[in-house]
């Protein structure tokens, strides 16, 4: 049994257009033209709605003084995308089980093909142009691993250790055709996906804890290295035994886990080594962004500045100074949060954050409700990646987090993203829409 509330899966249920006959013998439609979307969670809709039309009034504002105005290119995408949704909200969800390995297949291909004949932009190679426009397939690749990892777990959950494994390593494929582009950002998106969906899958908590362990070991040997190394040593041995409680081969399961730990700074050299110079600098300057005020650090810094201005209530729409001066870099993308803090001030600010709260909310009702384990893993999916995004990019903006060049969801500027998190939604609202009917 799922932690979800779901029952068993059933594809013959009755479809949301379906006739009745009249007492005078005459067919006749049921509940007429929404009767397909009768079932939707339209306040979950509204929500990213709100959000799309909210990001397309910041990206105008901070691109009032650049020039050439775009920002109307976020709302034609936003329909297409609200478009998307709704079709795929009518479809049933259930089919995309039969089609998990070709949906898989063609997101590891559409990786490599990035690599092959991909456009390089900022640092990476990310882009593939089709029909004149740049699609980045890394987004839509955390669909094609949600859907993936909810096929695979919706029968057997994740509570034996064979299909712990095999899920991860579905997901470690393309993230580290993401890693390599290279894209530290989205590849720990992909992680995130993971790691919320095995634990809505019963895995055991002890195993996700030694999954990510050694990435904990080699940030804490890294801090404790000059100023208490048995800090680091402690953390090993704590996993040891959670390794060996939690583990099938007990003695071995804690030494193997105390090793991998040990091991972890290490393997964190490695990985700082296979970094780029500007995704290195993001970290180092992250930890102190005065220490590079003209540089690295000049982004923290304005960014901070711009919330900061903002205030309680804010400086008004387009009034904004650091936003229209264009102090903040990259804030029509990465960065549009300090553009909402800085214009609508701590209020506006906490509005939108409510906003996500909600659509947050309303995702984990729908996993509960889902009448099947897939369609409440897809949710499951779903919510981990947007909370994921939601955590890592406000948290860059004022400072918490490395800058990672993770978009906000439905608001910040980028076409492949927005229609990701339109899709997704969709697929959520067909878990809604065919979920078991209530009676009374």
């Amino acid at each position: 049994m799922f932690k979800s509330a779901s029952k068993l899966f059933r594809l013959q249920d009755k479809s949301a257009t379906s006739i009745r006959t009249s007492s005078q013998g005459k067919r006749q439609p049921s509940l007429g033209v929404l009767a397909a979307w009768r079932q939707l969670d339209w306040l979950l809709l509204i929500s990213v709605v709100t959000l799309t039309i909210c990001g397309g009034i910041a990206i105008r504002s901070t691109q009032l003084n650049l020039g050439p105005i775009d920002w109307w290119q976020h709302w034609i995408f936003g329909g297409i995308g609200l478009g998307l949704a709704l079709w795929i909200a009518r479809s049933r969800y259930a089919l995309l089980i039969q089609w998990q390995w070709p949906i898989y297949i063609f997101t590891n291909l559409s990786l490599l093909a990035v690599k092959l004949v991909g456009q390089s932009a900022k640092g990476g190679q990310r882009w593939i142009g089709v029909a004149g426009f740049q699609v980045q397939p890394s987004e839509f690749a955390k669909l094609g691993v949600i859907i993936t990892l909810a096929a695979l777990l919706h029968t057997r959950g994740a509570s034996t250790l064979p299909t712990f494994v095999r899920a991860l390593a579905v997901t470690a494929i393309p993230g580290l055709l993401v890693f390599v582009q290279p894209d530290l950002g989205t590849s720990l998106v992909f992680g995130a996906i993971a790691l919320g969906m095995l634990y809505w899958a019963n895995a055991n908590p002890g195993w996700l804890l030694l999954l990510v362990s050694p990435l904990i070991s080699a940030i804490l040997f890294a801090v404790l290295m000059k100023v208490f190394l048995p800090g680091w040593f402690i953390w090993a041995a704590l996993m040891g035994i959670v390794g060996y409680f939690t583990l099938p081969w007990k003695w071995w399961g804690g030494l193997g886990a105390i090793a991998v730990n040990l091991l972890g700074g290490e393997v964190g050299q490695i990985v700082w080594n296979h970094l780029q110079p500007y995704q290195q600098q993001r970290l180092v300057t992250f930890l102190n962004p005065e220490a590079d005020r003209l540089g690295w650090g000049y982004q923290l810094i304005q960014s901070r500045i711009a919330i900061g201005a903002g205030q309680l209530w804010g400086q008004g729409l387009h009034h904004g100074t650091q936003t229209q001066l264009n102090f903040v870099p990259e804030q029509h993308t990465d960065f549009i949060f300090t553009a909402i803090a800085e214009e609508f001030g701590f209020v506006g600010s906490m509005c939108v954050l409510g906003v996500f709260w909600l659509i947050c909310l309303r995702l984990v009702l729908i996993a509960q409700n889902a009448k099947d384990n897939f369609g409440s893993l897809l949710a499951i999916g779903v919510l981990a990646m947007i909370v994921f995004q939601v955590i890592v990019n406000v948290g860059m903006t004022v400072n918490l987090a490395p800058v990672t060049g993770i978009p906000l969801p439905w608001m910040s500027y980028g076409r492949s993203a927005l229609l990701t998190n339109f899709i997704a939604i969709g697929l959520v609202e067909s878990v809604a829409n065919y979920r078991q009917k209530r009676k009374f």
